[in-house]
């Protein structure tokens, strides 16, 4: 018998899941060795955060962000699979505390999302630049 690999609808669903309920770890655990991340609409002054190559990368860029952080709930969730099997759209809505004041947050997202064998690959996330920005600014003014 061969062993289920999830599909990338599956894994999307997983992936949202993680956010509330796994550690950063367990999160990065979802994606491929190479994987390729890009934001394309992230603000010129964050462009750092514009496009992150491999699975040691995406840890060392998302581990620092636990101590300020804290992700609640992830709502107003649309799944598009499309006509191509490895590839989900998703719309979400992450809902969270910036933890060194305890102000909330809503990030909503558009994330296109390539997944192989079972791993995201690549994706792709459309989040609200104008919100990132403020959020960036606020955990690195808490830093």
């Amino acid at each position: 018998m061969s062993e289920h690999v999830r599909t990338s609808r599956e894994t999307v669903e997983l992936l949202l899941r993680t956010v509330v309920e796994g550690s950063r770890d367990e999160l990065a655990d979802l994606y491929a060795e190479d994987v390729v991340i890009t934001n394309p609409f992230i603000a010129e002054e964050h462009s750092a955060y514009r496009e992150t190559r491999g699975n040691a990368a995406l840890r060392a860029r998302t581990k620092p962000f636990a101590q300020f952080l804290q992700y609640s709930q992830v709502k107003d969730v649309t799944l598009h699979e499309t006509t191509d099997p490895q590839v989900t759209v998703v719309e979400f809505t992450v809902v969270g505390t910036l933890l060194p004041t305890g102000e909330g947050f809503e990030m909503p997202y558009v994330n296109v999302i390539r997944v192989v064998d079972g791993l995201i690959a690549e994706s792709r996330d459309y989040g609200d630049s104008v919100r990132a920005a403020k959020l960036l600014e606020s955990i690195q003014s808490a830093a």
